[in-house]
């Protein structure tokens, strides 16, 4: 087959990282639903585990089926490599504690999924490492954030749910200047809309559970490293470190540009034991192998819904940055060329009650705590995904009380607009306390 490197995304997707099966010579990717894995003897076992040559152990450090979905993932992303785990949250933590230790601090931008906003300000915190929240559009702000205990920055490629589009040439020269990597959560775009490590990223997290897997299956995240930051720089003495563990090497000695992505994986992957199951990562193998094409529709529709909320009379506003009056209108040019995803904001007339009220009303759309499924899917940010934020926080964060998240899915766009148009009469009709 032709060198992978030369490969385009669709092909790839359906392509990357599997050899086949030598034994079986199974042309879809196995289920290898096992545990461990038999040593040729006491020198290998010992390689092995001193990460001397490549192979299995346990499926908590590595399994086959998901190193399929890792090397496939690194790909389409342009990365070296990647390390599949149980969630989002998952691949977040592991990442960024990967990095940082007790006293040391990370500088994150405060439009954010709910989820991440608590494990920063307070898991985190209670692990000794402190989050500095700043707005992401203020670049002097996070210039300023930055001290010498920092180890990261961290941004989503689109902020969950204010959809800010993160400027990463600029975030990632600032952090760069500092001597700390960019860490892009890539959820909401997917690497078929937006490639971060070619904008100077330097890793990248997913929750796989929205749109690589697709149908609300299933739960899972990962982990891709570019491969092109210099751990060695002074700042990551853990990287250069040699450990008895490692036969008296240090990760960057022995995997080189992979030093991020084996040190996830063979320190806190394997100590907290965060693994993805391999059943779920064969659904996820199935995922990618659509992904471009429902990419692709649920971008068209989510465009034809924004148009058309934009001009209905119970619409307030809509953010949805494609839209030709959208502030970001101009960034969505340069960092989102193919579109800006199916899931974005718009506020109802009659704020909260209303808000409620038309979550209450559908019909066709799932009220459910989830994005990116193949389903149209529906809730209201400020009373559950960011409830544990305060008013202040929300506002930070771009959750007003009025805001409807909307995950668009691939049924029919007639379907869709006619269940939203009956469910905006209704939150006319119908307030809810």
């Amino acid at each position: 087959m032709t060198n992978e490197n030369e490969l385009k995304f669709d092909t790839i997707a359906l392509h990357g990282g599997q050899e086949i099966d030598p034994v079986t010579r199974s042309r879809a990717v196995p289920i290898y639903q096992t545990t461990s894995y038999a040593f040729d003897d006491t020198n290998h076992a010992a390689s092995l585990f001193q990460m001397q040559e490549e192979g299995y152990i346990y499926s908590r450090n590595a399994n086959p089926t998901n190193a399929v979905l890792e090397k496939r993932l690194a790909q389409l992303e342009g990365g070296v490599g990647a390390f599949a785990v149980s969630s989002g949250q998952a691949a977040i933590s592991i990442a960024l504690l990967t990095l940082a230790k007790t006293g040391d601090e990370i500088v994150a931008t405060n439009a954010l999924y709910g989820g991440t906003y608590n494990l920063f300000s307070e898991t985190f915190l209670r692990f000794g490492i402190t989050v500095r929240f700043v707005d992401g559009t203020d670049f002097h702000a996070v210039k300023k954030a930055i001290n010498e205990k920092t180890k990261a920055v961290f941004t989503e490629t689109i902020g969950n749910p204010g959809l800010q589009i993160a400027d990463l040439k600029v975030l990632s020269r600032i952090a760069h200047e500092h001597g700390v990597p960019l860490v892009v959560d890539n959820t909401f775009t997917t690497p078929y809309l937006a490639r971060p490590f070619e904008f100077g990223a330097d890793i990248v997290v997913h929750s796989i559970t929205k749109f690589i897997g697709g149908h609300g299956t299933s739960i899972g995240g990962a982990i891709v490293d570019s491969g092109k930051f210099p751990w060695d720089n002074g700042k990551f003495p853990e990287f250069t470190k040699t450990k008895a563990s490692l036969n008296h090497h240090s990760f960057v000695e022995l995997a080189k540009e992979r030093a991020f992505i084996s040190k996830a994986r063979f320190e806190l992957g394997h100590d907290l034991g965060s693994s993805l199951s391999p059943f779920n990562s064969w659904l996820f193998i199935q995922g990618l192998e659509s992904l471009s094409l429902r990419v692709k529709q649920h971008v068209k529709n989510a465009e034809k819904v924004a148009e058309y909320l934009s001009q209905h009379e119970q619409v307030e506003w809509v953010n949805y940055p494609t839209l030709k009056d959208d502030p970001q209108y101009e960034l969505a040019k340069i960092y989102l060329p193919k579109g800006a995803g199916s899931i974005f904001t718009f506020g109802i007339k009659g704020g909260l009650k209303s808000a409620k009220a038309f979550i209450h009303s559908v019909k066709l759309l799932s009220h459910v705590a989830n994005v990116g499924d193949s389903k149209t899917l529906v809730i209201h940010p400020a009373s559950t995904t960011h409830s544990r934020l305060s008013t202040d926080e929300q506002l930070e964060s771009g959750v007003t009380p009025e805001q409807i998240r909307l995950s668009v899915g691939l049924e029919d766009i007639e379907d869709i607009l006619a269940d939203i148009n009956q469910a905006l009469q209704a939150s006319r009709e119908k307030q809810v306390n």
